[in-house]
């Protein structure tokens, strides 16, 4: 007796060539074999033969004895991502980020001088930061700020040509202390931040990368210190960063070169 197929049977390899893709992040854009061995778990010799024919595909690029993710792929991606709208690709990650660590999770631009809410889903704690949609608050402020600026030199230049205003006693208002923490923000993908603000609240925000490589938006996890310690941000920092990664690929964007 035999079982009937009611679809068509995957191909084995296409799994394997996308766990070789996936093995690629921001923070991990050129890979070795070894590397890519060790964090897809397919034979070495599978992983030899399957990136040696990626790179006669162009999906995968080589850099001296390693590989990056190929500039062709530039080229499919940029196709899916024309009339993609950033509000509704972030819907289903801010859903996810809200339900996986109970905080609610935001999206922010910048506007000049300012950041400003674009998309949000709040937690369903009835105590939280107060968040809604076309918010304005002061750029230089909390960790959504951080990465905004930490992408963008001239938007930093400009911000920092002008006093900055005092908000809470945390608020970050000498000019060379911000300049820092926003050099230190781009060495480490992300930022946490405490009562900058609002007293008693916290954040933490990755950016968001478009096709040219700039920062387009900052993808946040906020909520009140009581309950977002400053060690449970540190927690949830690989969970943010891997879904604003996993955006970014969705939009079709690419990391700063």
């Amino acid at each position: 007796m035999t079982t009937e197929q009611t679809g068509p049977r995957p191909l084995l390899v296409l799994g394997k060539i996308t766990d070789i893709l996936d093995a690629f992040t921001l923070q991990r854009p050129v890979l070795s074999l070894g590397e890519i061995q060790h964090a897809t778990g397919l034979p070495t010799s599978t992983v030899q033969r399957l990136v040696s024919n990626m790179v006669a595909e162009g999906m995968l690029d080589r850099v001296g004895d390693r590989v990056r993710i190929g500039v062709r792929m530039a080229y499919w991606a940029g196709a899916a991502a024309r009339g993609a709208d950033l509000l509704e690709l972030a819907g289903p990650v801010l859903r996810e980020l809200r339900d996986t660590t109970g905080e609610t999770a935001a999206l922010f631009r910048a506007e000049k001088r300012f950041r400003v809410c674009v998309a949000v889903a709040e937690t369903r704690h009835a105590l939280r930061r107060e968040m809604h949609v076309g918010k304005i608050i002061p750029l230089h402020t909390g960790s959504a700020g951080r990465v905004l600026l930490a992408w963008d030199t001239a938007l930093t230049d400009e911000l920092l040509a002008e006093p900055l205003e005092t908000i809470t006693d945390y608020t970050v208002t000498d000019p060379e202390r911000l300049r820092t923490l926003v050099a230190e923000t781009r060495r480490t993908g992300f930022a946490i931040t405490a009562a900058e603000r609002d007293d008693g609240g916290s954040g933490l925000s990755a950016p968001v990368f478009d096709h040219s490589g700039a920062v387009t938006a900052a993808l946040t996890i906020s909520g009140p210190t009581i309950r977002l310690t400053r060690d449970l941000c540190e927690e949830h920092v690989d969970l943010l960063v891997s879904a604003a990664e996993r955006l970014t690929r969705t939009l079709g964007g690419r990391p700063p070169g």
